[in-house]
């Protein structure tokens, strides 16, 4: 299914009817073990999966349930590439219990004791605790940097790095980083880069056409889209991706479920029009937020404001639909704010049908974040202050949602709460 565009490969790539019932839908392989083949070569490759596709053995390895998900992700990110590159890199994806899962097996294929990685210092939580808590305390170094600096990511590079890590655009505070000058970076030095695109999907961003040598994505986001199935996926050359399901998923047993498989490949069939949705509300959103008189800044990539607005138009073909944005009144305008919205929901995850906010105080993110420096810190308080409103953007209608939030911000709020002080009562009262 090579030649066939983005949305007719949602809808069919890595899926057929049922050879025996007709079923336009793929059958949900609930099954934990497989019977096996006869003694011989199909035998050992079920068994050893030296194969890009082997008999199924056991779910933990391989299921056709997850198999066609994992197929239709690939075509998904490879749809840039030329089937020449394609066929030279020969791309492969292996599925995970969650997006963590995904980050984690990446990590632990790649890295040992005494390797070091360069990482984006902001990006997910459970991934930047992952990187500044666990991996030194299993003997990896990492140096953690703004990698939209590129000067920064250059200085980072040591003898024993052995993979460059970066997430844009950036959770929460969108960061876009240059994909294509990353990977010259790190190529240059003979290191492969890791893309989480979660934010984007696969609809907006490709990584791969940019040079990237692994792709991530949190399948529980706009993948799935549905906010009802943990997922997530790593998607790199065959010969990585195999080291990663024998290393990784066999061995620490992350393995996605095969109903959650299933529901994932339903929600993949509507990403490429409901990122569209998304990505269209969340200009109107961001652009009337940036006008309204109760909100002193508005983040995101749709925005000439944006400091990276720029690079997110040559890199992605729609801004995502994600922003962030900062509220006169501090804490007092955000407490108001969560209890006064009618169509949004205070909540976290992203990338829902529905419409989701939530809070992030700059002092509990630095509170937890004792591996950043003061500079760091400094840093990233530019972009955040004292605290943002992270929105995901669903697919309710905007005119409703701009009504929404207009109502709640013109409510009266609670005054005085600002910066750490406002962190500090906040705490108090847990």
């Amino acid at each position: 299914m090579a030649n066939f565009d983005f949305s007719t490969l949602a809808v069919h790539a890595g899926e057929e009817a049922d050879p025996e019932t007709g079923a336009m839908r793929l059958p949900i392989d609930m099954a934990t073990t497989f019977k096996l083949p006869p003694f011989g070569a199909k035998l050992i490759d079920a068994l050893q999966m030296d194969t890009q596709n082997p008999p199924h053995a056991y779910t933990r390895w391989s299921n056709p349930t997850l198999r066609a998900l994992e197929e239709r992700l690939v075509a998904l990110e490879t749809i840039e590439l030329s089937a020449a590159v394609q066929s030279n890199k020969k791309i492969a994806g292996v599925v995970t219990a969650s997006g963590m899962a995904a980050v984690s097996a990446l990590f632990l294929t790649l890295l040992s004791k005494g390797d070091h990685v360069v990482a984006s210092e902001v990006c997910y939580a459970g991934s930047v605790e992952l990187l500044g808590t666990h991996l030194p305390r299993l003997g990896i170094e990492v140096s953690l940097v703004d990698t939209s600096d590129l000067d920064q990511v250059r200085s980072a590079i040591q003898s024993n790095t052995r993979l460059v890590y970066i997430e844009t655009p950036a959770n929460p505070i969108l960061r876009i980083s240059d994909i294509a000058s990353v990977v010259e970076i790190a190529h240059n030095a003979g290191i492969p880069l890791a893309v989480d695109s979660t934010w984007a999907s696969p609809a907006l961003q490709q990584p791969l056409a940019l040079g990237a040598d692994f792709v991530i994505h949190s399948l529980t986001k706009y993948i799935n889209g549905h906010g009802d199935a943990l997922g997530g996926v790593v998607i790199g050359s065959q010969k990585e991706i195999q080291r990663i399901r024998k290393e990784m998923l066999v061995h620490l047993g992350g393995a996605l479920s095969p109903f959650n498989a299933w529901l994932i490949l339903r929600g993949v069939v509507t990403l490429g029009l409901r990122m569209q949705q998304h990505c269209q509300s969340a200009q109107q959103v961001a652009q009337f937020l940036e006008s309204h008189p109760k909100v002193t800044r508005v983040v995101y990539p749709g925005l000439a404001s944006h400091p990276h607005h720029d690079l997110a138009k040559r890199q992605m073909s729609a801004f995502g639909g994600m922003l962030t944005f900062q509220l006169k009144g501090g804490l007092g305008a955000t407490i108001s704010l969560s209890e006064k919205v009618k169509v949004f929901q205070y909540a976290t995850s992203l990338g829902h049908a529905h419409s989701l906010l939530f809070y992030y105080p700059t002092e509990a993110y630095f509170d937890a974040a004792t591996y950043l420096s003061p500079a760091q810190k400094s840093g990233i308080r530019k972009w955040v202050g004292d605290g943002i409103v992270r929105a995901s953007i669903g697919l309710e209608d905007p005119k409703d949602l701009i009504a929404d939030l207009d109502q709640a911000l013109r409510a009266r709020s609670f005054r005085g709460l600002v910066g750490p002080m406002a962190y500090q009562i906040l705490k108090s009262k847990q």
